[in-house]
């Protein structure tokens, strides 16, 4: 999992955070981990077969080298020369073939697990209860969906591969470096610390710097998608904080180059010196070596035996360095995982049953029987919510800001399950009902409408994907949003832009509507769905909802005393309970909360619609 600068910097240093939530390692983990692996074990099996031709072959070159020296050049025979020469090619030819083999299978692995794993994540999200989305950060799901899976590539491709690649090269080298001259190949061994103490102690200084650089990175970053967004840019013009906004980003902007200098500055004297402790074990070997030779205390070592362990030592140097620093590699490969079977792990509390029930919702009223909910357990939303709603009967409900009246309707289609209580349509909880089938008879116009990315038609046929084109119009006209379409140049392909943007409020919601009596559903849920609209558009389209909920069994959250008058009871809701219910008059002469909403917000609202 790369760190802050990864692809330049050291990586055998845990952050602090990471030290903090090192996963637990258990046999489950490693299990889980393995059950991902397993489909294609085969593959596995080739690339490390693949590594281990790759290591034998690698050391050819080398040991090539020292016959060069010893039986060509010494012997001053050319077509010798000539031989080994394309001996020594071959093996390098060969070697390049098998890694780009290697990296091949590495890659197809890889990319096969993260296709896996991504379908696996985005069907368990979409799942997901609605509360689940409500308190996650957008930010987190994308990065987890998208970044951390795409990171399991790294784990199988650089780490897994890695640590079988640089052990093949190890023991391979070690084997004949010693094969070679036990002697010699001690002296190359002991300048491995010289390595790793720089190495580690250097690394260190610059994983702070890069640690530091990536915060102010990341704060940098805030600040652009804050100020550079749609809603952050209207805000920066409209308090003219255009030049506050821009000394911020270039304080952050030198505190960031400051950084960066200091870490490649760090980095320039580092590659100094590892660059002369890297000629320190050829150096060490030529001269042992040379001492073994001119003292005659070695008799069988030859300049071609000297020359062949100079080029694998050379060899030895960096697998190791990079095993030393495995339990970093391994750490991070498992937090990946552990971060995305975090997510795995969240529950899909609102299910279907294996055989869910479909009962007739046509003829099935609607029923809250002494329903409680809270989002958090500690602050109750509500607390008795008791009322029944007759079969194609159109209720409103009613009541102060936050009292819960967008909660109770969000229970219906089971958004949210109940804490205590039940909601029944004919008789059968929603909780026993089919899912699917339950949301597809239910129609629900918001007060946010949203629209994808797409053309009107791909937003309408969201409701619908057979439906036809005289369906489409139908619906649109019924909306009073055809003639707003027909009038566009693209028609029903005009791209209405990310979350609807490129149209006005109005025209987003009548689009919903639209959208809605297209699928033609059993029971309506209207959240103050006209809300958007202006006292034209609203009286415009007023007709062809009440036509709409002809029939149906409706329940609606409305602001509009015009839409409360034509409602067959009133329900209204505060304090977590329903605190009264009737008509328009008779909740008027009761003369308690309804009266005091009437006075307060209905009657100011129809006063202003009445106004020229």
């Amino acid at each position: 999992m790369p760190g802050p600068g990864a692809g330049h910097s050291p990586r055998g240093f845990l952050t602090e955070e990471e030290k903090q939530n090192m996963p637990k390692v258990d046999a489950a983990l490693l299990k889980r981990i393995l059950s991902y692996l397993r489909p294609y074990w085969l593959q596995f099996l080739l690339v490390f077969l693949v590594i281990l031709v790759s290591a034998g072959v690698g050391l050819l070159p080398s040991i090539i080298t020292g016959r060069i020296v010893d039986e060509a050049l010494v012997g001053r025979n050319m077509t010798l020369l000539v031989r080994l020469l394309l001996m020594a090619f071959a093996a390098l030819a060969a070697s390049q073939i098998i890694s780009v083999l290697e990296t091949y299978i590495n890659a197809w692995i890889s990319q096969r697990i993260i296709f896996d794993m991504k379908n696996e994540m985005y069907r368990h999200l979409l799942h997901m209860p609605h509360s689940f989305f409500t308190t996650e950060k957008q930010g987190d799901i994308i990065t987890r969906m998208n970044t951390d899976i795409s990171g399991v590539s790294s784990v199988i491709s650089g780490t897994l591969s890695s640590i079988v690649k640089n052990i093949s090269t190890v023991v391979t080298t070690l084997a004949a470096l010693f094969s070679l001259s036990w002697q010699l190949a001690l002296v190359g061994i002991v300048i491995i610390p010289l390595l790793i103490l720089p190495t580690r102690s250097v690394g260190r200084t610059r994983w702070k710097l890069l640690t530091e650089s990536q915060a102010k990175n990341d704060e940098m970053n805030q600040l652009v998608n804050e100020t550079l967004s749609v809603s952050g840019s209207l805000l920066v013009k409209l308090f003219t904080r255009e030049e506050m906004e821009y000394q911020r980003f270039v304080a952050v902007n030198e505190e960031v180059t400051r950084l960066n200098l200091r870490e490649q500055r760090s980095g320039r004297w580092f590659h100094v010196i590892m660059g002369m402790f890297t000629q320190v074990g050829p150096l060490l070997i030529y001269f042992a070596g040379g001492w073994l030779i001119i003292s005659h205390t070695e008799s069988t070592l030859t300049v071609g035996t000297i020359t062949a362990t100079v080029a694998l030592i050379n060899r030895l140097y960096m697998p190791v360095q990079s095993l030393l620093n495995i339990q970093v590699d391994f750490t991070r490969s498992l937090a990946l995982f552990t971060r995305i079977f975090d997510y795995f792990d969240k529950e899909i509390s609102i299910s279907t049953l294996k055989v869910g029930k479909k009962p007739n919702i046509d003829r099935g009223g609607i029923v809250y029987h002494h329903v409680a909910f809270s989002y958090d357990p500690d602050k109750p939303l509500l607390t008795d919510i008791d009322f029944s709603v007759p079969p194609g009967r159109m209720y409103a409900i009613v009541g102060p800001s936050g009292s819960g009246k967008s909660t109770v309707v969000n229970l219906l289609p089971r958004l949210y399950d109940v804490t205590k209580g039940s909601v029944t349509i004919g008789g059968v909880d929603v909780r026993k009902i089919d899912l699917d089938y339950l949301r597809q008879c239910i129609g629900v116009v918001t007060q946010d409408s949203y629209l994808f990315n797409g053309t009107i038609r791909e937003n309408l046929l969201y409701a619908r994907e057979d439906a036809g084109e005289a369906e489409l119009e139908r619906a649109c006209r019924i909306a009073n949003i055809h003639e707003f379409i027909r009038n566009q140049p693209n028609g029903y392909e005009t791209m209405v832009g990310n979350r609807g943007l490129k149209l006005s409020g109005g025209e987003k919601q009548r689009l919903s509507i639209a959208r809605v009596i297209l699928k033609d559903p059993k029971i309506l849920i209207l959240d103050e769905a006209t809300s958007a609209l202006d006292s034209i558009s609203e009286n415009a389209i007023q007709d062809a909802l009440e036509q709409l909920m002809q029939g149906r069994t409706s329940i609606v959250i409305a602001h509009r005393l015009s839409t409360i008058l034509k409602a067959d009871r009133i329900l209204v809701v505060k304090d977590g309970v329903i605190a009264e219910q009737g008509t328009h008059s008779e909740l008027l002469a009761a003369g308690g909360v309804y009266r005091e909403l009437y006075e307060t917000q209905f009657r100011k609202v129809l006063t202003e619609d009445a106004a020229p």
